[in-house]
Protein backbone atom coordinates (compact mmCIF):
# COMPACT_ATOMS: atom_id res chain seq x y z
CA UNK A 1 0.00 0.00 0.00
CA UNK A 2 1.83 3.61 -0.80
CA UNK A 3 0.24 6.08 1.36
CA UNK A 4 1.43 9.35 2.38
CA UNK A 5 3.40 11.89 0.68
CA UNK A 6 6.28 10.30 -2.10
CA UNK A 7 9.60 11.43 -0.95
CA UNK A 8 11.37 9.89 -3.54
CA UNK A 9 12.23 12.99 -5.43
CA UNK A 10 13.10 14.78 -2.37
CA UNK A 11 15.17 12.44 -1.20
CA UNK A 12 16.65 12.29 -4.93
CA UNK A 13 17.14 16.42 -4.97
CA UNK A 14 18.96 16.43 -1.32
CA UNK A 15 20.93 13.68 -2.75
CA UNK A 16 22.93 15.09 -5.29
CA UNK A 17 26.54 16.08 -3.85
CA UNK A 18 26.16 19.57 -5.24
CA UNK A 19 22.90 20.54 -4.37
CA UNK A 20 23.88 18.87 -0.99
CA UNK A 21 26.53 21.05 -0.51
CA UNK A 22 24.56 24.02 -1.28
CA UNK A 23 22.20 23.56 0.95
CA UNK A 24 24.42 22.81 4.00
CA UNK A 25 25.93 26.10 3.13
CA UNK A 26 22.58 27.77 3.73
CA UNK A 27 22.12 26.18 6.81
CA UNK A 28 24.20 28.62 7.97
CA UNK A 29 21.35 31.30 7.81
CA UNK A 30 23.39 33.96 5.27
CA UNK A 31 21.69 34.38 1.72
CA UNK A 32 24.36 33.45 -0.73
CA UNK A 33 24.41 34.28 -4.45
CA UNK A 34 24.42 31.55 -7.10
CA UNK A 35 28.57 32.61 -7.94
CA UNK A 36 29.35 31.76 -4.00
CA UNK A 37 27.52 28.75 -3.92
CA UNK A 38 28.58 27.79 -7.22
CA UNK A 39 31.97 27.70 -5.57
CA UNK A 40 31.22 25.96 -2.73
CA UNK A 41 29.83 23.08 -4.55
CA UNK A 42 32.86 23.13 -7.36
CA UNK A 43 30.65 23.51 -9.94
CA UNK A 44 30.13 26.12 -13.03
CA UNK A 45 27.67 28.95 -13.10
CA UNK A 46 25.60 27.47 -15.29
CA UNK A 47 25.11 24.10 -13.92
CA UNK A 48 24.49 26.02 -10.40
CA UNK A 49 21.46 27.65 -12.27
CA UNK A 50 19.94 24.30 -13.38
CA UNK A 51 20.64 23.00 -9.34
CA UNK A 52 19.26 26.39 -7.95
CA UNK A 53 16.09 26.54 -10.03
CA UNK A 54 15.34 22.46 -9.00
CA UNK A 55 15.10 23.40 -5.51
CA UNK A 56 13.29 26.62 -6.05
CA UNK A 57 10.52 24.26 -7.70
CA UNK A 58 10.79 21.37 -5.03
CA UNK A 59 10.17 25.15 -2.22
CA UNK A 60 13.83 23.62 -0.71
CA UNK A 61 15.07 27.51 -1.08
CA UNK A 62 13.86 31.03 -1.73
CA UNK A 63 15.59 33.53 -3.42
CA UNK A 64 15.48 37.35 -3.22
CA UNK A 65 16.57 39.92 -5.94
CA UNK A 66 18.48 43.15 -4.71
CA UNK A 67 19.28 44.59 -7.63
CA UNK A 68 21.27 42.95 -10.25
CA UNK A 69 22.03 40.26 -7.73
CA UNK A 70 19.52 37.50 -6.63
CA UNK A 71 20.10 35.82 -2.95
CA UNK A 72 19.32 32.37 -2.04
CA UNK A 73 18.41 30.77 1.34
CA UNK A 74 17.00 28.08 2.86
CA UNK A 75 12.54 28.25 2.46
CA UNK A 76 12.03 27.51 5.89
CA UNK A 77 12.87 25.77 9.28
CA UNK A 78 11.37 22.68 8.66
CA UNK A 79 13.73 22.31 5.89
CA UNK A 80 16.79 23.29 7.84
CA UNK A 81 15.11 20.81 10.76
CA UNK A 82 15.04 17.99 7.71
CA UNK A 83 19.03 18.78 6.90
CA UNK A 84 20.17 18.78 10.57
CA UNK A 85 18.21 15.33 11.24
CA UNK A 86 19.83 14.04 8.12
CA UNK A 87 23.32 14.98 9.13
CA UNK A 88 22.24 13.44 12.47
CA UNK A 89 21.30 9.88 10.94
CA UNK A 90 24.72 10.68 8.68
CA UNK A 91 27.25 11.05 11.48
CA UNK A 92 25.17 8.01 13.67
CA UNK A 93 26.21 5.86 10.25
CA UNK A 94 29.56 6.98 9.96
CA UNK A 95 29.10 8.64 7.01
CA UNK A 96 31.41 11.18 7.89
CA UNK A 97 33.72 12.96 5.41
CA UNK A 98 37.45 11.45 4.67
CA UNK A 99 39.22 14.62 5.37
CA UNK A 100 38.06 16.94 8.29
CA UNK A 101 37.68 20.67 8.19
CA UNK A 102 40.25 22.55 10.37
CA UNK A 103 37.15 23.84 11.47
CA UNK A 104 35.34 20.66 13.10
CA UNK A 105 36.05 21.74 16.50
CA UNK A 106 34.63 24.99 16.60
CA UNK A 107 31.85 23.75 14.26
CA UNK A 108 31.04 20.91 17.05
CA UNK A 109 31.45 23.56 20.01
CA UNK A 110 29.12 25.97 18.51
CA UNK A 111 27.32 26.53 15.15
CA UNK A 112 24.78 28.08 13.59
CA UNK A 113 21.58 26.01 12.85
CA UNK A 114 19.67 27.65 10.42
CA UNK A 115 19.01 30.76 13.15
CA UNK A 116 19.74 29.47 16.10
CA UNK A 117 22.77 28.27 18.37
CA UNK A 118 23.97 24.40 17.93
CA UNK A 119 26.67 22.47 19.12
CA UNK A 120 28.01 21.98 22.78
CA UNK A 121 26.83 25.73 23.68
CA UNK A 122 23.49 25.23 22.22
CA UNK A 123 22.80 21.83 23.96
CA UNK A 124 23.98 23.33 26.92
CA UNK A 125 21.08 26.18 26.72
CA UNK A 126 18.23 23.90 26.00
CA UNK A 127 19.31 21.79 29.13
CA UNK A 128 19.93 24.23 31.40
CA UNK A 129 16.52 26.05 30.56
CA UNK A 130 14.72 22.65 30.56
CA UNK A 131 16.35 22.01 34.54
CA UNK A 132 15.90 25.85 35.62
CA UNK A 133 12.17 25.55 34.66
CA UNK A 134 12.19 28.09 31.88
CA UNK A 135 10.52 25.32 29.79
CA UNK A 136 8.45 23.12 29.86
CA UNK A 137 7.02 19.76 27.80
CA UNK A 138 3.34 18.72 27.60
CA UNK A 139 0.69 17.28 25.36
CA UNK A 140 0.85 20.40 23.71
CA UNK A 141 4.47 20.44 22.41
CA UNK A 142 7.08 22.69 24.30
CA UNK A 143 6.41 25.88 26.05
CA UNK A 144 8.15 29.05 27.63
CA UNK A 145 7.09 29.28 31.30
CA UNK A 146 6.58 32.49 32.98
CA UNK A 147 9.84 32.03 34.98
CA UNK A 148 11.49 31.40 31.26
CA UNK A 149 9.51 35.04 30.11
CA UNK A 150 11.43 36.52 33.10
CA UNK A 151 14.75 34.79 32.76
CA UNK A 152 15.31 36.14 29.50
CA UNK A 153 13.69 39.71 29.93
CA UNK A 154 16.87 39.58 32.59
CA UNK A 155 19.03 38.85 29.30
CA UNK A 156 17.97 42.30 28.26
CA UNK A 157 15.41 40.07 25.66
CA UNK A 158 11.62 42.40 24.91
CA UNK A 159 8.81 39.42 25.84
CA UNK A 160 6.77 41.79 23.15
CA UNK A 161 9.35 39.96 20.33
CA UNK A 162 8.22 36.34 21.51
CA UNK A 163 4.81 36.36 19.81
CA UNK A 164 5.50 33.52 17.45
CA UNK A 165 3.05 33.72 14.78
CA UNK A 166 2.66 30.71 12.70
CA UNK A 167 6.32 29.60 13.71
CA UNK A 168 6.17 27.81 16.80
CA UNK A 169 7.62 30.01 19.82
CA UNK A 170 9.84 27.06 21.37
CA UNK A 171 10.92 23.57 19.79
CA UNK A 172 13.96 21.27 20.56
CA UNK A 173 15.98 20.52 17.52
CA UNK A 174 18.09 17.04 17.31
CA UNK A 175 21.98 18.12 17.57
CA UNK A 176 23.89 15.54 14.95
CA UNK A 177 27.02 16.62 17.35
CA UNK A 178 26.09 16.29 20.41
CA UNK A 179 23.33 13.79 19.74
CA UNK A 180 21.07 15.42 22.64
CA UNK A 181 19.01 18.49 21.54
CA UNK A 182 19.18 22.45 21.24
CA UNK A 183 16.76 24.99 20.84
CA UNK A 184 14.79 26.34 17.83
CA UNK A 185 11.83 28.15 17.60
CA UNK A 186 11.29 31.42 18.20
CA UNK A 187 12.99 31.49 21.43
CA UNK A 188 15.91 30.05 19.95
CA UNK A 189 16.50 32.48 17.06
CA UNK A 190 16.38 35.24 19.45
CA UNK A 191 18.32 34.12 22.11
CA UNK A 192 21.30 33.54 19.54
CA UNK A 193 20.59 37.31 17.94
CA UNK A 194 21.19 38.43 21.75
CA UNK A 195 24.18 36.66 22.19
CA UNK A 196 25.71 38.12 19.35
CA UNK A 197 24.27 42.07 20.00
CA UNK A 198 25.67 41.57 23.80
CA UNK A 199 29.50 40.26 22.08
CA UNK A 200 29.38 37.45 23.56
CA UNK A 201 29.57 35.13 19.83
CA UNK A 202 30.33 36.09 16.62
CA UNK A 203 29.91 34.38 13.31
CA UNK A 204 32.72 33.89 10.94
CA UNK A 205 32.50 35.04 7.67
CA UNK A 206 31.77 31.43 5.36
CA UNK A 207 31.03 29.65 8.14
CA UNK A 208 28.19 27.86 9.83
CA UNK A 209 30.72 28.01 13.48
CA UNK A 210 29.53 30.64 15.64
CA UNK A 211 32.73 31.96 17.51
CA UNK A 212 32.24 32.49 21.25
CA UNK A 213 35.37 34.75 23.16
CA UNK A 214 36.17 33.37 26.52
CA UNK A 215 35.02 36.21 28.23
CA UNK A 216 31.18 35.68 26.27
CA UNK A 217 31.29 31.97 26.88
CA UNK A 218 31.82 32.38 30.77
CA UNK A 219 29.24 35.32 30.82
CA UNK A 220 26.78 32.57 28.97
CA UNK A 221 27.22 30.02 31.95
CA UNK A 222 27.23 32.80 34.00
CA UNK A 223 23.52 33.42 32.94
CA UNK A 224 22.60 29.83 33.03
CA UNK A 225 23.48 29.05 36.23
CA UNK A 226 22.35 32.34 37.78
CA UNK A 227 18.90 30.72 36.35
CA UNK A 228 16.96 29.10 39.83
CA UNK A 229 15.17 25.93 39.54
CA UNK A 230 11.55 26.94 39.73
CA UNK A 231 8.31 24.53 39.14
CA UNK A 232 7.34 25.66 35.42
CA UNK A 233 3.97 27.64 35.17
CA UNK A 234 2.57 27.62 31.72
CA UNK A 235 1.89 31.19 30.47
Amino acid sequence: MKDGPNIVAIAALIGDHARAEVLTALMSGMALTATELAEIAGVTRQTISSHMTKLLEAGLVAVEAQGRHRYFRLANEDVAQLLESLMNVAFRSGAVRLRSSPREPALRKARVCYDHLAGELGVLVYEQLLQAGCLTIGEQGMALTLHGRQAVQGLGIDAESLKSGHRPLCRHCLDWSERRHHLAGVLGAVLLRQFEALGWAKRQNGSRVMAFSASGEQSLRCWLASLPAEVPEMV
